[in-house]
């Protein structure tokens, strides 16, 4: 019911212009005083546009009272427009946002529950075709109806057309599959943990990159999580119950007032951090744009991010770190980064996150485009920014005098863990029988 609730109002919202000019030639507000201008939107929506009422009593009988009157408004207006289908009243500012329209529906297999396999399987016995892993970017823009394909750069993704609703569907219900946006699913992705490694999620809510964290560690190890809003904590435990997440200490609290000397966090080698932002990369799925942030919204932003960064480098066994944000602009992404490394001379280090991603940082400065970018027109993704730190060991170079390339490191999702240096293998002699 919720559901369908959501879809009512949001359609609502989309024929607005349009309701609003039926209910001032019908004079529907003037006849029925005591109706308010939004619910007149709704039960005219549902009547004319919709499945039919599914309101009862007076609402109902009001509707239909003045069913007739809003009909004849309805033809004059399609006659006036000369058009012969409601959906072309709609204004072309009301059109379905292009951007949202073109990212596609990206399903995570969550593997603590079953396998991509299994869930290829489970799709095409609902009549899905499956047409094998993704060559390019531009192969997954031609997906249309109940056709699916295996993402190109990460292992347990799945890619359907942009409309496809899943909400219903029995794996997500039962958390065998996550709706998560590809970019979202690269932090976990390239942080590089181990099964059994000790991991902070700072700022964890509502909780789809730490069930993505836990089922890389395969539910070995420890994450600590940490969000200040008590409703997305409630929130977030529902999910990861419902992800079968195990192994994970969720806490009500500032991740800048954790203490990184207390002991619990001795064992701490990763940090994932993905803090507040403007979330100027976010593309919605209906129609208009959100105001963009002032330049006193984006500095004080900035501030609370190299904060927060810094202090998440301060943890005495970190390893390796991912700091993103679903924030487009400099300010929010190469800025603190740049700011914080200088900060830390040569304790810390850009590594090269994903060599062969075709978007990367923008050149802010000497090194910036070890970081990478995402965005809805290059990679088919929300916009979003990833950056990825290690800590310098002895003689390691300075973050500017990194090669470019990790260079042709093995692939995340290859072999080895994303970003981490392939090691020797010893040779083994063979016996031959």
């Amino acid at each position: 019911h919720v559901r369908q609730l959501y879809a009512l109002v949001s359609e609502t919202l989309r024929y607005a212009s349009v309701l609003e000019k039926l209910l001032d030639g019908a004079a529907l507000l003037q006849a029925e005083k005591k109706l308010a201008p939004q619910l007149a939107k709704v039960l005219v929506y549902d009547l004319l546009f919709g499945q039919g009422l599914k309101c009862g009593g007076r609402w109902k009988a009001l509707a239909r009272r003045h069913r007739a009157r809003l009909e004849a408004e309805l033809a004059r207006m399609k006659v006036r427009q000369k058009v012969s289908r409601n959906e072309d009243l709609l204004a072309p500012e009301k059109a379905v946002n292009t951007a949202a329209s073109q990212v596609p529906r990206y399903v995570r297999v969550n593997t603590l529950k079953t396998c991509v396999d299994d869930v290829i399987d489970f799709f095409k016995r609902q009549g899905y075709a499956y047409l094998g892993k993704a060559a390019s970017v531009e192969e997954l823009k031609t997906l249309s109806g109940k056709k699916f394909f295996l993402d190109l750069h990460l292992p347990e993704l799945l890619v359907f057309p942009s409309q496809t609703d899943f909400h219903d569907n029995l794996l997500y219900t039962s958390g065998h599959i996550i709706l998560q946006d590809k970019a979202s699913c690269l932090p976990a992705f390239l942080l590089g943990a181990v099964p059994g490694s000790h991991v902070i999620d700072a700022c964890a809510a509502p909780g789809n990159k730490t069930s993505h964290l836990a089922a890389i560690l395969k539910n070995k190890g420890q994450i600590f999580a940490f969000d200040v809003d008590p409703k997305r904590i409630a929130t977030m435990n529902t999910l990861l119950t419902r992800a079968g997440v195990t192994g994970c200490q969720l806490a009500q609290q500032d991740f800048l007032t954790v203490d990184p000397r207390d002991p619990k966090y001795s064992r701490v080698t990763h940090i994932l951090l993905d803090p507040s932002c403007s979330g100027s990369g976010m593309v919605t799925r209906g129609p208009g744009e959100e105001v963009p942030p002032s330049a006193e919204r984006l500095q004080a932003l900035a501030g609370f991010q190299r904060r927060v960064l810094n202090h998440a480098l301060s943890f005495p066994a970190l390893q390796r770190l991912v700091y993103s944000t679903c924030s487009l602009h400099q300010e929010e992404n190469e800025h603190v980064v740049q700011a914080v490394l200088q900060e830390w001379g040569s304790a810390f280090r850009l590594v090269t996150a994903f060599p062969s991603w075709p978007c990367r940082g923008l050149a802010a400065f000497s090194g910036a485009e070890s970081c990478l970018r995402a965005s809805p027109a290059e990679t088919l993704t929300h916009g979003f920014f990833v950056a990825v730190l290690e800590q310098c060991k002895e003689g390691a170079a300075a973050p500017s005098s990194l090669p470019a390339a990790a260079k042709e490191n093995p692939q995340p999702g290859e072999g080895t863990e994303p970003g981490a240096t392939p090691k020797k293998r010893k040779k083994k002699k063979q016996k031959m029988k």
